[in-house]
């Protein structure tokens, strides 16, 4: 949910995209909406130079944790401008060797306003369906209908971005399936798929194995503490299922590190990062749904939201090159 990791300190100011053509009045929720015909309105538009394409919803940003702050940012809020750019660094870049990498920027929400949502109802998304949501396909509308021309596509995400995109997958695609039978894959990654959701949405499907496409690809990392004490993860849903990235299998057989083709480490001191060895294992526990792992690494802290030993930052990152490496397979099957 939140990539809090500054790899540079400079801040870019940022170009707003603005409101649509014709400006809706100030107390509208349309009021400050994206126009994806203007080119600020993307973080990152690319050239296109490969036959496939990647469109990546980042996650959360903006904490809004101090009294008075709007349950959704303002396109121009400058944390999560800041942190589009180290989301593309971190966790979108794993897409760029195989694709033409897309980014919008959209109005999230808030981590606070999740929070308060998940208390309620268990579910983050009742504060996404709207502002969110309607940002994230009207971005999609737009690049289906001027960037993409015909081209096969992923559709990736982390945290946030991965409970958007669930809702791209369960009502955009089945109301668009002449784009959704382009599908390579969905990376809807740090936000659970669960059983029940994949039973009251028949046209989609899980991965079962390193290859296969039309599919969802997901996982939740976690540690041993917050298994042991089922602890309290927004991200994390009963009946959850994740996929293991290491040996891509959905049962409990052990990956160790040595199945790791190098995970991402962030050296936040020199604002650079590089491709190492932290010990990232992988073992899907299939009762809670998530990816244990003795991963060297430190949990991310916020643990009201995440619970003792949660690795959601590491999502990516501790698997980085695998994620690549599938990428890779999972178009070369498409081909075939």
């Amino acid at each position: 949910m939140i990539a809090a990791i500054l790899i540079c300190g400079t801040t870019t100011a940022f170009n707003s995209c603005g409101s649509n053509a014709n400006p809706a009045p100030a107390d509208s929720k349309d009021a400050g909406a994206p126009d994806y015909s203007q080119k600020s309105c993307w973080y990152k538009i690319p050239e296109i130079t490969k036959k496939f394409d990647t469109f990546f919803i980042y996650p959360t940003e903006y904490m809004g944790s101090n009294e008075g702050d709007p349950d959704y940012a303002s396109l121009d809020n400058p944390d999560m401008v800041e942190g589009v750019k180290n989301d593309h660094i971190i966790m979108a870049s794993a897409f760029e060797e195989s694709t033409n990498l897309f980014i919008p920027y959209y109005r999230q929400a808030s981590a606070m306003a999740m929070k308060n949502a998940y208390d309620k109802t268990g579910d983050i998304r009742g504060v996404l369906v709207s502002t969110p949501y309607e940002d994230i396909t009207a971005a999609l509308d737009y690049y289906f209908e001027n960037y993409n021309n015909g081209r096969p596509f992923i559709i990736a995400s982390h945290s946030q971005g991965s409970a958007i995109n669930s809702l791209v997958l369960r009502d955009y695609f089945k109301e668009h399936p002449d784009y959704y039978k382009r599908m390579v894959a969905s990376y809807m990654i740090g936000f659970s798929v669960t059983k029940d959701w994949l039973k009251d949405n028949p046209h989609l499907k899980f991965a079962t194995g390193e290859s296969d496409t039309g599919v969802i690809v997901s996982w939740n990392t976690e540690g041993k503490k917050n298994v042991e004490q089922n602890a309290k993860n927004v991200v994390v849903m009963q009946n959850a299922i994740s996929i293991n990235p290491l040996n891509w299998k959905l049962d409990d057989t052990y990956a160790s590190a040595s199945e790791n083709k190098g995970s991402l480490i962030i050296d936040e001191k020199a604002g650079t990062v590089s491709i190492g060895d932290i010990g990232a294992d992988a073992q899907v526990n299939t009762a809670r749904g998530v990816v244990v792992t003795n991963a060297n690494s430190e949990p991310i802290p916020l643990t009201e939201f995440f619970g003792p030993q949660s690795f959601h930052n590491g999502d990516y990152t501790f698997y980085y090159n695998n994620i690549k490496d599938n990428v890779a397979k999972r178009i070369a099957a498409y081909k075939n």
